[in-house]
């Protein structure tokens, strides 16, 4: 499966956007397991003043020392729960979005060690957890979102693994590297800062 994602996603030309707002960088850490990879997740803290408790990708907004979004992902994943950069082989990224409090965000897609070992800062980060791709290419949903924004609505699906609800911003960005890099066909219409007018 990680040969497939490299190659289609090497092809792939993601969707930039235009808009000047924040930004953000996200690591997408795929484990090499042989058995099939796994995409490592964390719950945040519920202390924190955004996405307080929700599941997310290791990542956050840019600094203004970062040279490029896919150091401010890395530097947020090893700050977050432990990944050193050079622990990370990097694919490539996938298409910008906007989180519900417009920071623009990029994800970067990269393969870390199976044995990998993770530690999650107690300032920032719950708990960090692991769920095989497998898991959503079979689309067992516990439900389907309907998200309002800029006055439009998107319809995401959430899924339940272990007790954790994945769903919103993180959700869309593993449709779409399952949609492109595994063909797993999972619906999903374009999201409104896709629209040629919000850019």
């Amino acid at each position: 499966m990680l040969t497939q994602i490299r190659h289609r996603l090497a092809q792939h030309e993601p969707r930039q956007l235009f808009a000047q707002r924040a930004q953000a960088g996200v690591l997408v850490a795929l484990t090499d397991n042989v058995t099939g990879p796994e995409v490592i997740l964390t719950r945040r803290a519920v202390r924190l003043s955004t996405h307080s408790g929700e599941v997310a990708f290791p990542g956050g907004k840019r600094d203004p020392e970062d040279i490029d979004l896919l150091h401010t992902a890395l530097r947020e994943a090893h700050e977050e729960v432990g990944i050193a950069p050079d622990q990370v082989d990097i694919i490539g990224p996938l298409g910008q979005v906007m989180s519900k409090h417009a920071l623009q965000v990029t994800p970067w897609v990269g393969v870390v060690s199976a044995d990998i070992r993770l530690t999650p800062n107690p300032g920032e980060i719950d708990q960090i957890f692991r769920v095989p791709l497998t898991f959503f290419m079979a689309d067992h949903r516990c439900r389907t979102d309907a998200l309002q924004f800029r006055g439009k609505t998107l319809y995401v699906p959430a899924w339940e693994f272990d007790g954790h609800i994945i769903w919103g911003l993180t959700a869309y960005v593993l449709v779409e590297l399952l949609n492109i890099g595994c063909d797993a066909g999972i619906p999903m219409r374009p999201r409104p800062e896709h629209d040629m007018r919000y850019r």
